[in-house]
């Protein structure tokens, strides 16, 4: 991962714990979060593992989008998003793969 993108993934996670902690819509135990752990799953994605102050844990997935220089978004998955994510990965390598062929327009024509 870019030192950038790392550095202001670090200042996102922190972010989170703090939003989250506040006392907030949904936190009924007024529970604190802490950053236990960020794990860089690629380039642009990540995990951001929150420990609760009642000792459960969290998990934030944050991803980056090149938008305005750039900037990390997050949300917390569930199961039904990971099975989501995992079929979309066919999908996406079948319009890769489709579109491939359109990058040589301009030098067939």
């Amino acid at each position: 991962m870019q030192k950038n993108r790392a550095i202001m993934l670090e200042k996102m996670a922190e972010s989170i714990a703090h939003t989250f902690s506040m006392n907030r819509e949904h936190n009924y135990l007024n529970e604190g979060f802490q950053v236990e752990d960020i794990i860089p799953t690629s380039e642009s994605t990540a995990l951001v593992k929150l420990k609760k102050t009642s000792g459960k844990s969290a998990i934030a997935f944050c991803y980056w989008i090149n938008m305005g220089g750039g900037q990390w978004k997050y949300f917390f998955p569930t199961y039904d998003h990971c099975i989501g994510m995992e079929l979309i990965k066919e999908e996406l390598h079948k319009v890769e793969k489709g579109n491939f062929e359109y990058n040589f327009d301009e030098i067939h024509s």
